[in-house]
């Protein structure tokens, strides 16, 4: 499992290079592993209409989507500094809306110090299908 996790870390660091953070220069990456058992990035891309811009998180699930994965079976969030950095609120629901009480979140700073959580605990009370 931890290799998993390693792969994780470096698609999600690979990602946070490409990153678009002008106005803020917080870059992040993010890394799924899918239940296909495929690795997916993505990178917070911001716009100078701050509403408009887009975490992470967002853009590694559409990739997941784009391929045909459909659950988040690990999310990992990686954080440009030293302290971790978990999903914004919006993110928390995306992430939901493809997880189940298994998902495994993973939060990692730039030391590569990982914090784990579950989905119930990351949104206890979150919108569902049903």
């Amino acid at each position: 499992m931890e290799n998993k996790i390693q792969k994780l870390i470096q698609a999600a660091k690979q990602a946070q290079l490409n990153s678009y953070a002008p106005y803020s220069n917080f870059k992040v990456g993010s890394a799924i592993l899918a239940d296909n058992g495929k690795v997916y990035a993505g990178c917070n891309v911001e716009n100078a209409a701050y509403p408009l811009g887009q975490c992470a998180e967002a853009g590694a699930i559409a990739a997941m989507i784009l391929d045909g994965g459909k659950k988040i079976v690990k999310i990992l969030v990686a954080s440009p500094n030293e302290k971790i950095c978990s999903p914004c609120g919006g993110c928390r629901q995306k992430i939901k809306e493809f997880a189940d009480k298994n998902t495994e979140i993973l939060m990692c700073d730039s030391l590569d110090n990982i914090q784990s959580i579950d989905m119930n605990s990351l949104l206890p009370l979150a919108f569902e299908l049903d």
